[in-house]
């Protein structure tokens, strides 16, 4: 075993991880950048509505404008067409179905725009507060506070990530984000914080056991021993999310892909961008003693 731990140097490269890292993050950064994210009327307000009718875009599209109603998007499964608008009211929304023949209503929702903006401060809080209290908890927890810096910045690789990949999605595929999609986030940074603690502890360990060896070869030897047990959980996951995703239903598609590129991302991030920061931490501090 030994042995094997000597010949295996997955950190001797530490920095051609974030040369990876980097080629998903900036694109991603640059379409978030420049087109942001498409939101639902979870964080916009408006009306949706799902029918099941035989029509055409077109049809739908001119009896709304006689109606003065405003179709900010509209799509079709089969007969089955989803419709999005502004805020209406029961009124408006029953004049423009009347003049439909053969509309079956599957779901009319609607979300005011206060509601939407109070869900937007919310989530930008939660994840504020989370970011906060890992940073607090880690680095108490591990004596250091390199060791809570280091794992917010994995957790904020994979926030980028996955925002990234998303706004990609919105601007080319019309994909929008809602609250699914922001329990995905939250549940994917705390995946990924789950994963980088169990790297960091096992280095905590290794660190009392073999303290005369370099710190780098310390890591080395924490993320050999961890990364079997890390792809072995992670796998199981991404396995039983591809089925989902495969044969789940239209409505839960996003938020499973999310949490697929989410799983993904996790996995790569607690071991080649956390443990690989504890490095660059270490070698600019020797650089850059007090």
């Amino acid at each position: 075993m030994e042995n094997k731990l000597k010949i295996l140097q997955p950190m001797k490269y530490w920095w051609f991880y974030f040369v990876i890292s980097l080629t998903v993050i900036i694109p991603g950064s640059f379409s978030l950048i420049r087109y942001g994210l498409k939101p639902s009327i979870d964080f916009t307000g408006g009306t949706v509505i799902v029918w099941e009718v035989i029509a055409g875009e077109d049809q739908l599209r001119e009896i709304a404008k006689n109606n003065d109603i405003e179709i900010r998007g509209i799509t079709s499964k089969g007969t089955i067409w989803t419709i999005s608008t502004p805020p209406l009211n029961r009124d408006v929304y029953q004049a423009y179905k009347l003049e439909i023949e053969g509309v079956k209503e599957l779901s009319f929702d609607t979300v005011g725009p206060v509601l939407g903006s109070e869900l937007i401060r919310k989530t930008l809080f939660a994840i504020a507060l989370a970011a906060s209290l890992i940073l607090i908890y880690v680095a108490y927890r591990f004596k250091s506070i390199k060791f809570g810096v280091s794992a917010i910045l994995a957790m904020l690789h994979d926030s980028l990530v996955l925002l990234g990949v998303f706004s990609l999605l919105g601007h080319f595929m019309g994909v929008e984000v809602d609250t699914l999609f922001v329990t995905a986030l939250l549940t994917i940074l705390s995946f990924s914080v789950h994963d980088t603690i169990v790297v960091y502890d096992r280095i905590r360990e290794l660190k009392k056991k073999y303290g005369y060896l370099d710190f780098e070869e310390i890591i080395n030897r924490a993320v050999v021993e961890t990364m079997g047990r890390s792809i072995n959980n992670s796998l199981t996951i991404i396995f039983m999310l591809s089925a989902m995703y495969l044969l789940g239903g239209e409505t839960t598609k996003w938020f499973i892909f999310a949490l697929l590129v989410g799983t993904v991302s996790g996995t790569y991030s607690s071991t080649f961008t956390a443990a690989p920061l504890l490095i660059a931490w270490e070698k600019f501090g020797r650089r850059n003693p007090k």
